[in-house]
């Protein structure tokens, strides 16, 4: 059997210097030292599962004093670029631009990017049980202060999220394992696109 490896972003971004020569790289090194600030990209892992669930390319608002990351999400229309090969995509009619309609896909930026996988809805009693769970889980790897702050103020988050509970939609990471963070998505009143909720202290900064 052959094992297809998913890259993650921080490997795509590295995974070019394989086809570099040696000068280039030290040069690229030498640039990446004098500009460290500019070319640093974060991404947010779960803690329990290692799995990548945002990056810094998608702002985040902190809510219910940093329990809750509030990350709006975008429809995007995938995959017309990928097959109008040599044709000008912006051109209007004609036969080669009436295939790219029936290969483009309409997808949520997010979940597309991070291979988010949506899962079954709620109800009350599975939330609440997941959510003791959940705390039972992250607790114990976060340290004193954080550890702290997210149990004082876990209470009132879960409120909100259950207040919203028919609304919500439920994500975890790729690797759908049985411990996974979970990642909520709402439509605001009115909104054409998703907002995400994330457990801001679930999520380990990777600089890569």
């Amino acid at each position: 059997l052959i094992h297809h490896h998913v890259f993650t972003l921080c490997e795509l971004r590295y995974a070019s210097a394989l086809l570099l020569s040696p000068l280039t790289l030290s040069l690229l090194r030498l640039l990446e030292r004098s500009r460290v600030s500019s070319v640093i990209m974060l991404v947010y892992q779960d803690i329990l599962t290692g799995d990548e669930l945002l990056s810094d390319s998608f702002p985040y608002k902190e809510a219910h004093n940093g329990v809750l990351w509030e990350v709006e999400g975008k429809w995007v229309v995938k995959g017309a670029v990928d097959v109008n090969i040599g044709a000008n995509p912006s051109a209007e009619g004609g036969g080669e631009d009436e295939g790219v309609d029936d290969q483009a896909v309409k997808v949520v930026d997010i979940v597309d990017t991070f291979r988010l996988q949506e899962q079954p809805p709620f109800d009350k009693k599975q939330f609440v049980a997941y959510i003791k769970k959940y705390i039972k889980l992250l607790t114990p790897k976060l340290d004193g202060e954080k550890q702290e702050e997210f149990k004082k103020n876990i209470e009132g988050a879960t409120k909100f999220l259950l207040s919203k509970l028919s609304d919500l939609q439920f994500f975890v990471g790729e690797s759908m394992h049985d411990d996974s963070t979970m990642v909520f998505a709402y439509y605001k009143d009115g909104a054409a696109d998703p907002t995400f909720l994330y457990f801001g202290h679930g999520l380990k900064e990777i600089k890569c």
